[in-house]
């Protein structure tokens, strides 16, 4: 079939074309794209709708956190070697911004443990749990009922890096380091668990609320478990510490049982 273009019109488009970019003839016929069917149309690339970021390829999942300090953990046949492996674990970004370690205090061995919640300013700079004012109240509660971290009382937390600012942990935070905090108890073999605190009752039993947990026993780790109020807030409600007081004498009654 013969063009309807004369010699000197073709070279005429064709020199235009040239001028624009064209540098290769794709087709011996040229072809109006916008009026081919919708399923004969080259495929374009999606774009994001106005107003909203361009999709991104997911990221290919990498090592699971929790499953490395669960193994970690398994790893520790003592305490010392469990704190030089929490020490190594580098997967919890608190631990980048923490100046120490806050592993535990007391006596191990001892038949208490407290489980505090994430260690604050005064507890980072010394590396020891329970040292600023919530620590020196809670020293005179365990001393009213005749304990003592020098004797008798063995104290941690479900975190061992203070939080920026103080945040409360994330659940992600607290589910990477709860295999530690479980091994933990299970080298310390303490008789029974005082959590201090909604954090240490969220981690070790699933639960929150503790104006309703305080003061009843529970089941955890293989331990009797009491929620109490965490000394901080103590400090900002005093009216509490009526309720605390009763929680102290429950704990005594249940050392004394045996």
């Amino acid at each position: 079939m013969e063009s309807g273009l004369d010699h000197h019109t073709a070279r005429a488009l064709l020199e235009w074309q040239v001028e624009l970019g064209a540098t290769d003839a794709i087709g011996d016929q040229p072809v109006n794209r916008y009026d081919l069917p919708d399923h004969a149309r080259p495929a374009a690339k999606s774009a994001a709708a106005p107003g909203q970021a361009a999709p991104v390829a997911a990221k290919p999942k990498g090592p699971d956190p929790v499953e490395i300090a669960r193994a970690a953990a398994a790893r520790a046949g003592d305490l010392d070697a469990l704190k030089a492996a929490m020490a190594e674990f580098d997967l919890c970004e608190l631990k980048k911004g923490a100046r120490n370690l806050v592993f535990a205090d007391g006596v191990r061995g001892a038949p208490v443990m407290i489980i505090g919640e994430a260690p604050g300013r005064d507890e980072d700079r010394e590396g020891r749990p329970f040292v600023g004012r919530a620590g020196q109240l809670l020293d005179r509660m365990l001393a009213a009922i005749g304990l003592s971290r020098t004797e008798n009382v063995y104290i941690t937390n479900v975190l061992p890096w203070r939080p920026p600012q103080n945040r409360d942990p994330r659940p992600d935070e607290i589910a990477m380091m709860k295999p530690f905090l479980e091994r933990h108890v299970a080298l310390s073999d303490p008789r029974l668990i005082v959590l201090m605190g909604n954090i240490s009752c969220q981690a070790v039993l699933g639960k929150r609320g503790i104006t309703r947990l305080h003061g009843h026993w529970d089941q955890a780790m293989g331990k009797p478990v009491l929620p109490m109020f965490h000394p901080a807030y103590l400090l900002r409600q005093p009216s509490a510490k009526r309720l605390a007081w009763a929680d102290l004498l429950e704990l005594r009654a249940r050392l004394n049982e045996s």
